[in-house]
């Protein structure tokens, strides 16, 4: 008996002491957008807690299952997979270890012990669109989109709409970077897009594409231009040049994984994060301050309202339907 309550004894105290594991998509954590956002995340969680955690970046598709199998077995809880090129790789280890909790961002995985966390980023890119129809100055705005995949497909569709809701006349320029997960991370081709676009008129452009998107604040900066950063604030990477960042708030959502792991509140399922959530949103700091009026920003707030109301519906991308609005 006194063998059997030490063993029991020693699982609680794995389990208490257990720490999070965090997989990041391609392009690093340290991509200042998208996996940076999460990192964040889970830095303030440790720095509050002072909680240690496990971490690893893929460098090829090859290494997701490798990559959360590992965390499992080293009885990671929870275990965050970043990306929604993660799903098919969860879907298959969250089956092996049923007892361990997992999240995943950008996707649904409908397993008992996954939780799955999506935003709306039609909507924030909405308002990205919006901005940049009404700040520019030649009716021409931009996008260069990363991986050509629906969520990105998704971004486009809002950020037009919202463009054609400030400026029924405006003409929106669009690429996509590339259709393999390079193209989250190639800041040169990123620069040649947007310069393509401003040779056409473009003088805002919006770039959703990961760490690509660097080469394109780069290249609007060079040429007089202004850009709009995605998923963290990318404000102070160019001030002055930087009208906004579309945000995207990965970072609150995962230190609010850990944290509901750790004080026992974690449930599995889907979560959806829009502007009536915070999960969405533009950043306002001192380095687009000059760039954005307080009359601007009132009627933004305006837009947002509608938006959260219902009053302006937004339209939700898919494969199947294409972009309605």
């Amino acid at each position: 008996m006194k063998r059997i309550a030490f063993t029991i004894a020693l699982a609680a105290t794995a389990v208490a002491h257990a720490e999070p594991a965090i997989v990041y998509d391609a392009g690093g954590k340290f991509d200042k957008s998208f996996n940076e956002a999460a990192y964040n995340g889970i830095e303030r969680f440790k720095k509050e807690t002072g909680t240690a955690y496990l971490d690893f970046e893929i460098s090829n598709d090859t290494q997701r299952e490798q990559a959360l199998r590992r965390m499992a077995q080293k009885g990671a809880d929870p275990i965050i997979a970043v990306g929604f090129g993660h799903a098919s790789a969860l879907e298959k280890v969250a089956k092996e270890f049923p007892k361990a909790h997992f999240a995943i961002i950008d996707s649904e995985v409908k397993q008992p012990n996954v939780q799955s966390v999506l935003f709306k980023d039609q909507e924030g890119s909405f308002l990205a669109g919006w901005l940049a129809a009404t700040t520019s100055k030649s009716g021409k705005v931009g996008f260069v989109g990363g991986m050509d995949v629906p969520l990105i497909r998704r971004f486009q569709c809002g950020y037009e709409q919202g463009a054609k809701v400030a400026n029924p006349k405006v003409e929106v320029v669009s690429n996509m970077t590339g259709t393999t997960p390079s193209a989250w991370s190639d800041p040169t081709r990123g620069g040649e897009l947007a310069k393509a676009q401003f040779s056409r008129g473009v003088d805002v452009v919006f770039a959703a594409a990961g760490g690509t998107g660097i080469g394109v604040y780069q290249a609007a900066k060079d040429q007089g231009k202004l850009a709009i950063g995605v998923d963290s604030n990318q404000n102070h990477l160019q001030p002055g040049t930087m009208l906004s960042s579309m945000l995207k708030r990965v970072d609150n959502a995962v230190y609010g994984l850990v944290t509901s792991a750790k004080n026992g509140s974690w449930k599995p399922g889907l979560v959806v994060l829009g502007l009536k959530e915070q999960g969405v949103g533009l950043a306002m700091d001192q380095n687009n301050a000059k760039l954005v009026s307080d009359d601007t920003k009132k009627k933004l707030a305006v837009v947002e309202a509608d938006i959260v109301s219902g009053k302006q519906s937004v339209a939700n991308y898919t494969p199947e339907a294409g972009c309605k609005y």
